[in-house]
């Protein structure tokens, strides 16, 4: 689990980089097509491409939309903001989930489990820091509407394990977000640049490696035990953001993502609990980086 957030983590600073010289729906665009390859190979060699069948188009179609839209204000929020805001912001997602849950699943949270969200939403608050030395408004938007979309998904993934399986609720999820990104990026496209194919490649191989990790630690260990290790993501955020683009995370980042992270533990741990762990066989993404 932690080679898989490391590979995201390594996925989103090459989308960041690739930013400055092409619109956040061409770098979407070429992201999901990167991933297509790596994705068909391994269903092919095995002989499985029955696998991808479609039982509800209907759903399938809202969760291209969902793809579409999530992809689009992450890639847009990595662009202007540091890596480490972005995934401090889109942590507020599993909180989303559980609010979410109530709603279409019928399940029941404690009064813990809401304050827990309480928290984690005002941690979310310091790291917006409503100032204008705080991040910029449209940044934020873009990340936590990405973070709304991931949530819904999430449910809606729950709610199709029964009739599809996850080779069929990962490939169409990427496919649709290379279709519907690449229509609208098409009148605006950009020449990509020969020195740019190297970065392109990296974004399959490393999406890549990180499905393979995070497919194999769901294999070898209960959810409720893996996902925790989701929030290295901010270490990494924090380490490139220095490296890379000399950005420091300040206080108030560090202190929301405090808050954060320990509202989604306690929500975490309160499921494990109660017996709601999500069953393995569900695709289950990274909060560093959009659902694979």
């Amino acid at each position: 689990m932690l080679s898989a957030v490391a590979a995201f983590a390594l996925l989103d600073v090459m989308l960041k980089l690739l930013t400055p010289h092409y619109s956040a729906l061409q770098v979407s665009t070429l992201r999901a097509v990167a991933s297509l390859p790596f994705l068909l190979a391994p269903l092919i060699v095995r002989g499985r491409l029955d696998r991808l069948s479609i039982q509800r188009w209907d759903l399938h179609l809202v969760r291209g939309g969902l793809a579409v839209l999530m992809m689009i204000g992450f890639t847009y929020a990595v662009s202007a903001a540091s890596l480490s805001n972005v995934y401090t912001l889109y942590m507020v997602a599993p909180l989303l989930v559980t609010a979410l849950a109530v709603l279409a699943l019928k399940e029941r949270v404690s009064a813990g489990g809401w304050i827990a969200v309480t928290v984690g939403l005002i941690g979310a608050v310091c790291v917006l820091r409503p100032s204008p030395a705080g991040l910029p408004l449209a940044a934020a938007l873009a990340a936590l509407g990405s973070a709304a979309c991931y949530a819904v998904n999430f449910v809606m993934t729950r709610l199709m394990a029964g009739v599809e399986t996850s080779e069929s609720m990962v490939f169409w999820f990427i496919a649709s977000m290379a279709i519907g990104c690449g229509l609208l990026a098409a009148p605006g496209w950009r020449p990509v640049a020969h020195g740019d194919w190297g970065l392109i490649l990296g974004l399959g191989v490393s999406g890549a490696l990180g499905q393979s990790f995070v497919t194999r630690a769901f294999m070898l260990a209960p959810a409720s035990v893996v996902a925790p290790f989701d929030y290295t993501a901010l270490i990494w955020g924090a380490t490139f953001d220095w490296l890379i683009w000399s950005a420091r995370a300040p206080v108030a980042t560090i202190l929301g993502a405090v808050l954060i992270v320990a509202s989604g533990l306690y929500i975490m741990l309160r499921g494990h609990r109660a017996g709601e762990a999500v069953a393995a066989d569900v695709p289950t993404a990274l909060p560093a980086d959009p659902p694979l």
